[in-house]
């Protein structure tokens, strides 16, 4: 992969007028969409949290991991689903290296203001798009995940160390937590292969237990249960009504968070529908998914937010 921005350097969102002479008609670069709620950041300074030269791939047929260029991740800049109808799945929004530039690049240029309209108008009227789904012509929401198999390729065979090596070379992972992960990694392997180790973290023999609603809104403060009292809530497929408990939401089992918001509606990545939520989600503030316990997707920078069932969680005045 050739050299490009890295983990940790400081870059400043391009200008409307350089970002729309970068984007196709439906507002895409490299079949990735600037999206509307992208806007409020052009023309400030953030750092490069991440390169996401590999990310996880989260589709129904996912193949575990997608291989992107001159992509990156800034701070922790996430979509508010303003432009999309409210979605509330909040994912970690993708940049492409020429919607940016390096601070160190000061050369005079115009402030391009008088070009945001035009960018605006083209993001908003690419959310959407007609597609085929069940051989039906029907409308769909369009966002960077749901591009996100279009505006990457496939690993090549044979590729599969050299991609997590890399993560340490872009700056995106230090050497002592890649040595952690790899040790994790193969002692998971090894834990399976001897029947030690089941493929859920946590599962129950029966139906899981039913609790009280809690009704739990943003800002409320909980603590995430114990792994015990977490698995009588889970059936024997490791899920609570379809939601499944998984490996990166062990480590926070025990401690106190926020509520950051009750998850009621998101757009479905496989097929651009707004799906409404039927039973209680939440999601908890500084609670994503590491990439640290993602077999087959290790390291993943996406920072997925898990869901919560309240089921798993308990409010602090409770305890």
């Amino acid at each position: 992969m050739k050299a490009g921005l890295r983990a940790g350097d400081v870059v400043e969102v391009r200008t409307p007028d350089e970002i729309l002479a970068t984007v196709d008609a439906d507002a895409c670069t490299g079949a990735l969409p600037f999206m509307p709620e992208m806007l409020a950041f052009v023309g400030r300074r953030f750092t490069v949290s991440a390169v996401a030269s590999k990310v996880c791939d989260t589709t129904i047929d996912g193949t575990g991991n997608r291989r992107f260029h001159d992509t990156v991740f800034l701070d922790d800049l996430r979509c508010d689903g303003s432009g999309h109808d409210g979605c509330q799945a909040g994912c970690l929004l993708m940049w492409r290296e020429s919607w940016l530039r390096p601070v160190s690049h000061e050369a005079d240029r115009a402030d391009g203001e008088d070009a945001r309209p035009a960018l605006e108008a083209r993001t908003r009227a690419a959310t959407t798009h007609t597609r085929e789904i069940d051989g039906r012509q029907v409308e769909a929401y369009r966002c960077q995940a749901t591009e996100l198999v279009a505006a990457s390729e496939p690993f090549p065979p044979g590729d599969r160390g050299r991609k997590y090596l890399h993560e340490v070379q872009c700056g995106n992972v230090g050497i002592g937590r890649f040595l952690r992960v790899l040790a994790r990694a193969a002692s998971r392997k090894l834990g399976r292969a001897l029947g030690l180790r089941g493929q859920v973290p946590l599962s129950s023999p029966g139906p899981p237990a039913s609790g009280d609603p809690l009704g739990l809104r943003r800002g409320e403060l909980v603590r995430v249960k114990s792994k015990r009292e977490i698995a009588r809530a889970l059936d024997e497929s490791g899920r609570n009504r379809g939601l499944s408990f998984d490996w990166e939401m062990l480590p926070y089992c025990g401690r106190t968070y926020r509520v950051r918001d009750r998850v009621e509606q998101i757009i479905d990545e496989n097929t651009g529908a707004m799906i409404q939520l039927k039973s209680d989600c939440v999601i908890l503030d500084g609670v994503a998914c590491s990439g640290d316990l993602s077999e087959g997707r290790w390291f993943c920078p996406r920072a997925i937010y898990p869901y919560w069932r309240e089921a798993w969680l308990r409010r602090v005045d409770d305890v």
